[in-house]
């Protein structure tokens, strides 16, 4: 079935996982939401006199949505049925489009990866063409457009509390991974019954690395399908497009992050190969790459990417 989740008044949680929060809908496995978001706090949001669309319901959301301690908004929770803990839920990205005709970037004091070098607050709005599919920077330089969510996954255990929407974890979060977009397949470890998944944080383009605090952060909407997967067993995400296999590492420290993620790819290799782990780690040090996700939000990100052509 298809159903279609918007983002409005209880639909959307501000700057929180947790694992305890009631869904705002309920579906089957193998079921289709077409789920709305947004983007952007208070002050955040640009001058409509400007020329750039108000997103339908976006500040009565800010104006009645609990404050969690994160800056995001996610749309969400979605209860799978039959999803328990120590299944993995695949959620496939089917298509995503921009809602709006702005995004906006962010440099804020002590913050991104050269605090020391740019101290002072900035905060830009970007057209975005949606008809040419790009964005027009402030010097005049047009980009094309590749939309994704930065965040989303499922419900933390309910025994970790409520989280910062900032950081990435083992049940997903704040990943800002730009390899998943549209057509892309993401595996998440589920945690708690339903799984209870949200997705927000939209990207309309983004570098890996993410380096001076935030991409151009847009509204967006996707569409995802849901299968419960009872014969996989997972401890943090993975992911797959049309082309690739994506193993995914969150740590404070950017080296641990890369051996979580390379640990995972040798794990991936070894499942659908059969080579030993020396073999696989050997494959991996010819074949695959380890890439910097993002640098700026607290736990820090890997990506190892293995072209499918190059899986034995």
């Amino acid at each position: 079935m298809d159903f279609v989740l918007r983002s409005t008044p209880g639909n959307v949680q501000w700057g929180l996982w947790d694992g305890r929060l009631k869904p705002v809908l309920r579906i089957a496995s193998g079921d289709r939401v077409t789920i709305e978001t947004l983007s952007g706090e208070p002050d955040d949001l640009p001058d409509p006199s400007l020329g750039f669309d108000v997103v339908p319901g976006h500040a009565e959301v800010l104006a009645s949505a609990f404050r969690g301690p994160g800056p995001h908004l996610l749309t969400g929770p979605i209860y799978i049925e039959g999803a328990e803990p120590g299944d993995v839920l695949e959620v496939r990205v089917l298509g995503i489009e921009l809602r709006c005709n702005w995004g906006w970037n962010l440099q804020v004091p002590t913050l991104g990866t050269l605090p020391e070098d740019f101290p002072e607050f900035r905060r830009i709005h970007i057209p975005l063409d949606r008809a040419r599919n790009v964005a027009k920077l402030p010097w005049g330089q047009e980009l094309p457009l590749s939309p994704f969510f930065g965040n989303f996954g499922v419900a933390p255990p309910p025994a970790w509390g409520r989280l910062s929407s900032k950081e990435p974890r083992a049940f997903g979060g704040n990943m800002d991974n730009k390899e998943l977009g549209a057509g892309s397949t993401l595996y998440f470890p589920v945690f708690v019954p339903g799984a209870l998944f949200s997705a927000g944080d939209g990207h309309a383009l983004q570098g890996d690395g993410e380096v001076c605090l935030t991409a151009i952060e847009a509204a967006l909407t996707g569409t995802f399908e849901f299968h419960v997967r009872r014969d996989l067993r997972l401890a943090s995400p993975r992911a797959e497009t049309a082309s690739d296999w994506i193993t995914m590492g969150f740590d404070e420290d950017l080296d641990d992050a890369a051996k979580a993620a390379l640990r995972d790819m040798i794990a991936l290799i070894r499942e659908h190969s059969g080579l030993s782990a020396q073999d696989a780690y050997t494959l991996c040090s010819i074949a695959a790459d380890l890439r910097v996700t993002q640098l700026v939000d607290g736990n820090k990100g890997i990506h190892c990417v293995l072209a499918k052509s190059r899986m034995p």
